[in-house]
C-alpha cells in the first residue's frame, strides 16, 4: 500500500480566527496556490482508494481542494491526524488496509509536526529534516503496516508540485 502525506495549505494566522487554533481557514491566497498543486498531485498519484483528514478547518479544506482534483472521492474526518499517537493512526491504517485487497493509495491530510514525524516513524527514524512545507506531499510505499520499515518514494514541496500543476 502506498501513503499520501500532505501537510495542509497555507492557512489564516490564529488571531485572524478569534485565537482559536482549530478555527483557522485557508488563506485565499493559500486555497489559489493548492488548488494548482493538487492539480499537479492528481496528475502523479492515482485517485486515492481513501482520503483522510484531521477534522481541523484548516486541513479539511486542503482535502476538499485535493478530492475536487482527483474526482469522484469525499474526505474523511480522523482525529488520530490532529495530534493522535503516531501507533494508534499505524493501526488504523493497518485496518483499513486489511478490508481492501488492493495495493491502492490512501492520502492523509495533517500538521506539523505530526506529518514529519509520522513519515519519519514509518521510515524508521524521528522524521528530523523532512520539515513539510504548506501544501507539501510525500508518497511512501509501505508494505507492511506491522514492520514500519517503508520506502521514500517521493517528497515534494509546493512549488514543483504547482509546476506539475500548471
Amino acid at each position: 500500500m502506498k501513503l499520501l502525506l500532505l501537510r495542509h495549505a497555507p492557512a489564516e494566522p490564529a488571531d485572524a480566527a478569534g485565537g482559536l487554533d482549530e478555527a483557522r481557514r485557508l488563506t485565499s491566497r493559500g486555497r489559489r496556490r493548492f488548488e494548482k498543486a493538487a492539480r499537479g498531485l492528481a496528475s502523479v498519484v492515482p485517485r486515492p482508494q481513501a482520503l483522510w483528514s484531521s477534522p481541523l478547518i484548516r486541513a479539511m479544506e486542503t482535502a476538499e481542494i485535493a478530492a475536487k482534483a482527483w474526482g469522484r472521492i469525499e474526505p474523511t474526518s480522523e482525529p488520530l491526524l490532529a495530534g493522535g499517537e503516531p501507533e494508534a493512526l499505524m493501526r488504523a491504517l493497518e485496518d483499513h488496509a486489511a478490508a481492501r485487497s488492493d495495493d491502492g493509495v490512501i492520502a492523509l491530510v495533517g500538521h506539523e509536526p505530526d506529518v514529519s514525524a509520522f513519515l519519519g516513524r514509518l521510515l524508521g527514524g524521528s522524521g528530523e529534516g523532512l520539515s513539510f512545507k504548506k501544501g507539501g506531499a510525500a508518497l511512501v510505499d509501505v508494505p507492511d503496516f506491522r514492520v514500519p520499515v517503508a520506502q521514500l518514494i517521493w517528497f515534494l514541496p509546493p512549488r514543483l508540485l504547482r509546476r506539475l500543476g500548471s
